[in-house]
């Protein structure tokens, strides 16, 4: 038998983590039928990525070790302790018949993204149609993203191609929709006199002006670096994203798992990200940090760890700190 005091000590943080969490919620603009107000803390600009139970379980965690999870999107925010959620979907996971009883599970949250694009680039008009509708009938849901939309890469044989290159073509790069197709899906996110703004991923191996013909069609830009060692290039390849998509509002991905060589994310690369992070806001050159994913945030990993602490003692910062650039 578990003691009332056992009991007490394992869910004692996470019950103060939804305590912090419904007070954000409470105090956003809900109950006016807003999903968000301007942002007044670092924490207001913090996100966690969202996956279905276990999509990422079999991941290799070292020592022979394969991770397993069960934790859900809204505990993995909880966990964190942020309230903006990212949730992506896997292909036939969740069907789309469950979608609604996911918006459902978001309610606590204080904004929600969802994919109309989820891993793997996958999509459909069904799925787009069902995620629209749920934006008009859940106020907290507050734009749409494009997972692993564009299906290329600068990368080729091993060798980077130039930029110089790279502008001699006009034609659109692979991607799960055409220009035209995403144009169309933009002018009905503005509908009925509500916008959503729909936020592209763009990988840092895919930073180029080839991107263009499509990035030109969203709202924002979502930039992720997949491999780890790669992150010693963050600050030249933002910049480098930044010349390219301006005037867009960018957000900075954050892996809590090395998933681009499938191990451990160390605490020092992890360290980088968030410091670098916390800089770009201070000097309003981001709009925000998501971190992924949530389907990692049981493993016990030290990344993790480190991470939570950070965003307490950072998280509530004012934002009258941070500039507007």
């Amino acid at each position: 038998m578990i003691s009332t005091k056992t009991i007490t000590a394992r869910v004692g943080p996470l019950i103060c983590a939804w305590e912090m969490l419904l007070g954000m919620a409470m105090g956003s603009d809900l109950a006016a039928g807003e999903a968000s107000s301007a942002p007044s803390t670092v924490l207001d600009r913090l996100w966690i990525w969202t996956h279905p139970v276990g999509a990422h379980n079999g991941i290799d965690l070292g020592g022979g070790r394969q991770g397993k999870s069960r934790m859900k999107p809204v505990e993995g925010a909880g966990y964190l302790g942020v309230a903006n959620l990212y949730f992506i979907h896997f292909p036939n996971n969740p069907p789309v018949s469950e979608f609604r009883q996911y918006a459902i599970d978001f309610r606590p949250m204080k904004r929600v993204v969802w994919s109309l694009t989820g891993a793997g680039g996958d999509t459909s008009p069904q799925g787009r149609e069902a995620v629209l509708k749920l934006a008009g009938e859940f106020p907290n849901i507050t734009g749409f993203v494009l997972d692993d939309f564009l299906h290329w890469s600068v990368l080729a044989d091993g060798r980077r191609t130039t930029d110089s290159l790279a502008k001699t073509s006009v034609q659109p790069v692979p991607a799960s929709m055409t220009p035209e197709q995403l144009r169309a899906l933009r002018e009905r996110t503005a509908a009925h006199g509500r916008k959503w703004p729909i936020t592209c991923v763009v990988y840092t191996h895919q930073i180029s002006p080839r991107i263009l013909p499509h990035v030109d069609q969203v709202d924002k830009v979502a930039m992720w670096t997949w491999r780890s060692e790669d992150l010693v290039n963050l600050e030249a390849n933002f910049e480098k994203l930044r010349r390219i998509v301006h005037p867009k509002p960018i957000l900075l991905g954050c892996y809590l798992f090395d998933y681009g060589n499938n191990r451990q994310m160390t605490v020092d690369r992890m360290k980088r990200q968030c410091e670098l992070g916390l800089r770009w806001l201070r000097e309003g050159k981001i709009e925000g940090m998501i971190f992924l994913a949530s389907n990692v945030c049981d493993m016990e990993l030290p990344a993790v760890a480190w991470t939570r602490k950070w965003i307490t003692s950072v998280g509530r910062q004012p934002l009258d700190q941070v500039g507007t650039k």
